[in-house]
């Protein structure tokens, strides 16, 4: 692997030493504990309130899962565009604050909408759906309060798409190109880090909440609402402090449309073959692990120590690999190419693919295997990251980030669709060793194609 001289000021330590990063950074940490706190918060919600007795509430969840991913996927590159066209701190803020508000209107709409419901007529759909026992005739009643949920589920989530380029977009002001790697490392750190421990205190929290709160809160989970909007609000509050150096520009009358944005950012990737292959090598690493996230269960069913249930347990090894990986790459990943790094972790994660369809009934080798695909996975996901901020000019991060994210939530949902019915239809074996071939196909093509190493100053 191409290595490079080793620096005084490599690891995190710099990047923890500059306050702009550190407004960033714990703006971030406390917009993403939002994030998750709010799914627990609807689960809350939809239990309390919404679930019948003896009924399965996931029914319920999946309507709030999908008007969660729906703005991703349509105004993801929309987004990006209006993050180039405002000042980064501006969009990081209202977008925090806004979604604040959100949350803390839904007590008092839940109030106004109890014991209401919506006629929703069926029938327009297929006869084979209308045999479902809820559609048993031509509507069906939806409660108003849960239609709520899911128009504020939207709109949080439509913030989230501009929240997320503009984040992406504020690192390279910050932290100076020498140190992107060990920002975007302890960020991915940042990410699995609140993926794990938001969803294992956020019921206790939003619990704990409400019994402070006691009598006071009547029926509606103000303590649960005041925990999730006012991380949201703590976010904003924190994120007024970062100081990005940018300069308001006045929108002009002749601004081109914001179609035309998209396109010129599309035009971009199609002509710089480096920051193109790099989204590609996210693409690819995105369909993966969306694709080991449905096939986690079929690989837990498999091993004699686990039920299907308990598919968790091989999801957490691999984000304590990527976990792994980002201090790793913090540390001493400056010292190699982004490339070669990329190379290697593609060529990694296909060896693991290739080593579970082998071990998929030993429980040690199945963890030891998911842990080590995780580190090979930060190997791609954190320099391939690191090398778009770098090469994309300032003007065109928002543009570029937008497209980026869209076709990363467009990689995380065709799989989760598309993974459970190849592995119904030729088996759990072959699909792992199609994902391996993916991935050092992936990796090796982009490797030919962006081998010139990255400038640094």
């Amino acid at each position: 692997m191409e290595s490079r001289p080793t620096s005084p000021n490599q690891g995190f330590g710099p990047v923890l030493r500059n306050p702009k990063f550190l407004a960033l950074w714990i703006g971030e940490i406390f917009s993403q504990m939002a994030d998750k706190f709010y799914l627990v918060l609807m689960i809350a919600l939809i239990t309390s309130h919404y679930q019948g007795e003896g009924q399965s509430i996931s029914g319920w969840v999946s309507s709030i899962m999908i008007a969660n991913t729906i703005p991703a996927v349509l105004f993801g590159s929309l987004a990006g565009v209006f993050v180039d066209r405002w000042t980064k701190k501006e969009v990081l803020v209202i977008s925090n604050f806004i979604r604040g508000g959100l949350v803390f209107s839904l007590p008092p709409l839940l109030w106004l909408a109890q014991e209401r419901s919506l006629a929703i007529s069926v029938v327009w759909l297929p006869n084979f759906l209308r045999r479902w026992r809820y559609m048993e005739h031509d509507t069906f009643n939806l409660p108003l309060g849960f239609a709520i949920l899911l128009i504020v589920t939207f709109l949080v989530s439509t913030l989230t798409q501009f929240f997320a380029p503009a984040e992406q977009s504020t690192l390279p002001l910050v932290v100076r190109r020498r140190h992107l790697l060990a920002a975007n490392s302890l960020n991915t750190l940042t990410t699995m880090a609140v993926l794990i421990i938001g969803f294992a205190i956020g019921e206790p929290l939003l619990a704990w909440a409400d019994g402070l709160i006691g009598p006071f809160q009547g029926t509606w989970d103000l303590g649960k609402v005041g925990v999730v909007g006012g991380s949201y609000i703590i976010a904003g509050l924190v994120l007024l402090w970062l100081k990005t150096g940018e300069k308001y520009v006045a929108r002009t009358p002749d601004q081109p449309h914001v179609f035309d944005d998209i396109l010129d950012g599309i035009r971009y990737l199609r002509e710089n073959h480096r920051v193109r292959n790099a989204v590609i090598q996210l693409l690819i690493l995105f369909s993966i692990f969306a694709a080991l996230s449905v096939l986690a269960v079929s690989m837990a069913a498999n091993i004699p120590q686990l039920k299907a249930t308990q598919f968790g347990f091989l999801l957490a090894s691999g984000g304590v690999g990527m976990a792994i990986g980002a201090v790793s790459l913090g540390s001493w990943g400056q010292r190699f190419s982004p490339i070669a790094l990329g190379l290697w972790g593609s060529l990694g994660m296909g060896v693991c693919l290739i080593g579970l369809a082998i071990f998929s009934k030993s429980l040690v080798m199945t963890l030891l295997i998911i842990t080590t695909l995780g580190i090979f996975a930060s190997l791609v996901g954190v320099p391939m990251q690191t090398m778009i901020q770098v090469e994309t000019p300032a003007p065109m991060h928002g543009k570029v980030f937008g497209l980026q994210n869209n076709v990363n939530n467009i990689a995380l949902s065709l799989p989760l669709a598309l993974a459970g019915v190849a592995e119904s239809l030729f088996g759990l074996r072959p699909v792992l060793l199609s994902l391996a071939v993916m991935a050092i196909a992936g990796g090796i093509l982009t490797w030919f194609i962006t081998r010139t190493p990255l400038s640094s100053k």
